[in-house]
């Protein structure tokens, strides 16, 4: 049986390449041929360092890891209808029942089934030279999208868009955007593609807004302190219409919502951590909404490609650094630092 390489992680902030046998695809599954696999914060925090969690419906079970895929079709088992050999997709990350509430609306994400499984946490995800996913958790990846846009679609730029959708972002509001990570910046060039006619960025960290600036993500960046809020309350007249905290920081919470503008809308999508505000004076006297929104479902994540493609925008832009599957633990290192961009493994053609 032919064999690939594949990258495991112990949990001990190191990568364990080794070699396995190549997969076949089952029933209403595909076999990938993989392009690129995007390094997610989330691999780092609960993964890469330590294993975290100890439901086995949600926790890291030992697999291949890498939870952005994006490949090209080259085998199709039995009952695929909807793709063929040589099809460009970027891998919803989650496989969900089907059949749940969540499954029917989409959000495989929130998936009620034991069964449901995360691709690099539950089954085998993208950090190899081939992968089997099931045929109903692919979308099609526009032929002006790289595979490096792909794999960056099938989690963070997801995450994001659903946070410019849930915030209803329009061509009249100001949107703040708190953490200038790769999702955040994601998220600020989601919010110029739905025509936000102000883009303000804050982070800690003074080269992640630079960073931003040069991409042309923002219109305004501040780095986090003091001054911040007063800033961004000045320069918006009264806070954002919209406000995606992208920190998962208590301090950068309080941030996003106390520069949000009577009756705007909040946007947390930084996982882990708490959050301690005044309801009175920072949600109920402002009318503000609280909206709390993880991944995306695969209808949106199909339509983010199909609005990428219109906009002409690629968050491949934001990503910084690419290394072969071979360097997969220089990859993760240097993810793990917290000063890159996004950081991906990529694939020979």
């Amino acid at each position: 049986m032919p064999k690939m390489l594949a990258a495991y992680l112990p949990g001990n902030s190191t990568v364990d390449l080794r070699e396995i046998d190549r997969p076949k695809p089952g029933i209403g599954q595909v076999l990938l041929k993989m392009k690129a696999s995007g390094i997610c914060g989330s691999d780092i925090h609960y993964i890469y360092h330590k294993h975290l969690g100890d439901d086995p419906r949600t926790s890291y079970q030992g697999v291949v890891a890498g939870h952005e895929p994006a490949g090209q079709v080259v085998d199709l088992g039995a009952g695929c209808r909807h793709f063929k050999p040589g099809n460009r997709v970027a891998v919803y990350h989650i496989s969900g029942c089907g059949f749940c509430r969540n499954c029917r609306k989409g959000f495989q994400i929130s998936c009620t089934d034991p069964q449901r499984a995360a691709y690099g946490w539950q089954r085998d995800g993208g950090h190899a030279e081939y992968l089997v996913a099931d045929e109903r958790d692919l979308v099609h990846l526009p032929d002006t999208l790289s595979y490096r846009d792909g794999c960056f679609i099938s989690c963070g730029v997801g995450t994001a868009y659903e946070a410019v959708l849930r915030g209803n972002v329009s061509g009249s509001d100001a949107v703040l955007v708190v953490g200038l990570g790769p999702v955040g910046m994601a998220a600020l060039m989601l919010a110029k593609g739905r025509g936000a006619r102000l883009a303000i960025g804050v982070d800690t960290q003074p080269n992640r807004v630079e960073t931003a600036k040069k991409l042309g993500l923002l219109d305004y960046g501040f780095v986090a302190g003091p001054d911040a809020l007063g800033a961004i309350n000045e320069l918006t007249k009264g806070g954002a219409a919209v406000a995606i905290d992208c920190s998962g920081n208590p301090r950068g919470r309080v941030l996003a919502l106390q520069a949000t503008r009577t009756w705007g809308r909040c946007v947390y999508i930084g996982e882990t951590g708490k959050v301690e505000f005044d309801v009175s004076d920072d949600l109920l006297h402002r009318q503000r909404t609280i909206y709390g929104s993880w991944v995306t479902s695969v209808h949106n994540m199909d339509q983010c490609c199909e609005d990428l493609d219109a906009w002409g925008l690629h968050p491949h832009d934001i990503i910084t650094d690419a290394f072969p599957l071979e360097k997969a633990p220089e990859a993760y290192a240097l993810m793990a630092g917290g000063r890159s961009g996004k950081v991906i493994v990529e694939f020979p053609e």
